[in-house]
């Protein structure tokens, strides 16, 4: 049996209006495209929203997973800000635990919706979503007819994702679970976890500590949970912590809850002016690094360049190892 996740989403999706995303001077990109691939296997469709960068030639691939409650629509800020700077950016919904699970209940009877949505059975449908998916992206980027033929630099590959969105990502990037159990996929180079959960069942060293994939950690000091009230800021911490030295990175952002990294138009209050802008740079210079291996954004990110760039408080913590 699978045990070792708690999930802290981005719960009061509800009845919220995304915030506009931020302008960029960088050429208009194409129109997003949306594809709903259903997996036989498990008779269980995966709808996809994919941001394309204006290049006509293959970029690498930056995949997104949702928080509890969301959908592929959320995080616009960072799938448009992300093909503006070269990467075709493929926004995954995921059945069960999506936007589907507070909309069809009453207002009522809504965050017990969500908290039910907090399953083991729905941890593992995650899971199988993200490797389904880029197995569908590479019958699309080689299929004659299809909208994204040779689009997709397919060899490189990182993956995202906020919340249970985190909890998605640690897994595909080899987080180890009781009876050492792996969710590991090798075609992903590069993670990015906003709001990452530590272990349960055995100890975050066990869990996190053979990790040599480069990894990016956010959170932040008030960043707790609205659905599991055991998962405190200094919890998330440990996912950093126990990760091994090489190539991995964390930023804390003094102040900011767990509503900072979302783009809902409620709990704005969590969000500060730096937040959205230093986590698109950021991030966007870790993909820089490992999936164009880009040696400047290497030294950029060990450095203490971003403080300054991105404008980061005097209480914000930037770090690697």
């Amino acid at each position: 049996m699978l045990t070792g996740f708690s999930c802290h989403f981005p719960l009061l999706l509800l009845l919220t209006l995304p915030v506009a995303p931020l302008r960029s001077e960088e050429a208009a990109l194409p129109t997003p495209l949306r594809f709903e691939p259903v997996d036989p296997d498990r008779d269980r469709t995966v709808p996809v929203k994919v941001y394309l960068p204006a290049a006509k030639t293959p970029q690498p691939v930056v995949l997104f997973s949702h928080g509890l409650g969301g959908s592929r629509e959320n995080s616009a800020y960072l799938g448009e800000f992300w093909a503006k700077r070269g990467y075709v950016a493929v926004f995954v919904q995921h059945a069960g635990s999506d936007e589907a699970v507070w909309k069809s209940s009453e207002r009522g009877g809504r965050l017990e919706a969500l908290k039910g949505a907090i399953s083991v059975t729905n941890a593992v449908a995650r899971y199988a979503d993200i490797p389904f998916v880029i197995d569908r992206l590479e019958e699309w980027n080689a299929a004659g007819d299809h909208a994204l033929k040779g689009k997709l630099d397919l060899t490189h590959i990182g993956l995202c994702g906020h919340s249970f969105g985190a909890v998605t990502t640690q897994a595909l990037m080899g987080q180890r679970f009781v009876v050492n159990r792996s969710f590991h996929d090798p075609r992903i180079d590069a993670f990015f976890a906003m709001s990452p959960s530590a272990s349960k069942g055995i100890t975050s060293d066990k869990a996190f500590g053979h990790i040599t994939a480069p990894v990016l950690c956010m959170t932040g000091t008030e960043d707790t949970s609205p659905v599991t009230p055991e998962t405190t800021a200094e919890s998330r911490l440990e996912v950093y912590s126990a990760l091994p030295a090489g190539n991995k990175y964390q930023l804390v952002f003094e102040g900011a809850g767990h509503f900072a990294f979302s783009d809902t138009g409620r709990f704005d209050e969590q969000r500060k002016a730096h937040h959205h802008p230093a986590i698109q740079e950021i991030s966007t210079r870790f993909w820089d690094a490992y999936l164009k291996n880009d040696a400047t954004a290497k030294a950029w990110l060990q450095s203490e360049k971003p403080r300054s760039d991105c404008k980061l408080l005097e209480k914000d913590l930037w770090e690697w190892k």
